[in-house]
């Protein structure tokens, strides 16, 4: 994969497709614009949420979802949202209760479709145990929104002893993923682009809160929890990194990738570690807890094609992997846009 890079914010004259595709022109986007411009101690994290002093220690995140088709194997936009907001919050490390909804709606969409999507996301929302309390609905113009786009935010609460951040990877932590990477991303593809295989790749969008509590069960010294969704794994690994200061080394043998994702990249010349992924954990912790971790995680359904894929190291923040022919070669942050409105 050839790796460029991209020209400063100020240089752009409009925003393109790739400052939404969770690589190196986001994180400038976000850095350069957002950050620089509306910067405090809460934002500069970085993190997939803010952790509030609220009579206690609370979580609140917010996400947009423009998925296109809205209807993919596997789900469909409404579940993505509700998901979405609350693996945000499980990777603050918070017990997530209460989530808005806010939908865009363009004029000529189907009422069936609406009606269809909000019952998936009503049932979502009963399977991952949270309660939408507030919302707003806009109609749009035929033409000028897409037939729909979703935003969400949540609140939930930080239980005592549990502290998040991807500050806190050390050299020496393990780095675990709970399972099989890039399964949204090609079922999204796959499904907009009408492609067929031996057995039909389905969107792994889930709500992690039950299999986190499995994880905080065996202890509370996670060090990150990260969901890999725009930009895969490979993109918040590299955040990780920054944030953090240190590297990160990768075995690409123990990386979990099935058989049809496998084949439907090399077909289509993606790169499975920049793939979106919507129900996997990355979780960084001290290696001395990564064996009873893996073991309790493998056991629920959402973990049982967990593994570990690498460890934290010393010197500079950079993602590098030990490839299948034992070469090492470096894991950037994708420049552009590998694949556009997958979530």
């Amino acid at each position: 994969m050839k790796i460029s890079c991209p020209l400063p914010i100020n240089k752009y004259d409009i925003v393109t497709l790739a400052h939404g595709g969770g690589g190196k022109l986001s994180d400038r986007l976000i850095h350069d614009l957002f950050i620089r411009e509306l910067g405090n101690s809460w934002l500069n994290t970085a993190h997939d949420g803010a952790v509030l002093e609220m009579n206690g220690k609370i979580a609140f995140s917010t996400d947009s979802f423009v998925v296109n088709p809205l209807f993919f194997p596997g789900g469909n936009i409404g579940d993505l949202a509700v998901n979405g907001t609350v693996n945000d919050l499980v990777c603050c490390g918070a017990v997530p209760e209460y989530l808005s909804l806010g939908l865009i709606i363009e004029e000529g969409l189907k009422m069936d479709d609406l009606r269809r999507i909000i019952i998936t996301i009503k049932n979502a929302a009963i399977n991952a145990n949270v309660n939408i309390v507030t919302g707003d609905t806009k109609v749009v113009e035929k033409g000028k929104g897409d037939k729909l786009f979703i935003n969400t935010s949540g609140v939930g609460t930080v239980p005592e002893g549990i502290f998040i951040s991807p500050e806190r990877c050390i050299p020496g932590d393990a780095v675990i993923i709970t399972g099989n990477i890039a399964d949204h991303g090609i079922a999204i593809i796959s499904s907009r682009e009408g492609l067929s295989f031996e057995s039909t790749i389905r969107s792994d969008t889930a709500p992690l809160n039950d299999l986190a509590n499995v994880l905080f069960e065996i202890t509370k010294d996670i060090h990150v929890l990260r969901d890999p969704t725009r930009g895969g794994v490979a993109s918040a690994l590299n955040e990780i990194c920054n944030s953090s200061g240190h590297g990160i080394l990768l075995e690409e043998k123990m990386i979990p990738v099935s058989a049809e994702v496998k084949g439907a990249c090399e077909i289509m010349g993606f790169d499975p570690l920049y793939i979106a992924n919507e129900g996997k954990l990355l979780i960084i912790l001290p290696q001395k807890h990564a064996g009873g971790v893996l073991r309790a995680i493998r056991k629920h359904s959402l973990g049982k094609d967990a593994s570990i894929i690498g460890r934290v190291t010393d010197g500079p923040p950079v993602v590098k992997i030990i490839t299948l022919v034992g070469s090492t070669r470096i894991v950037d942050m994708i420049s552009g846009e590998q694949l556009p409105r997958i979530c």
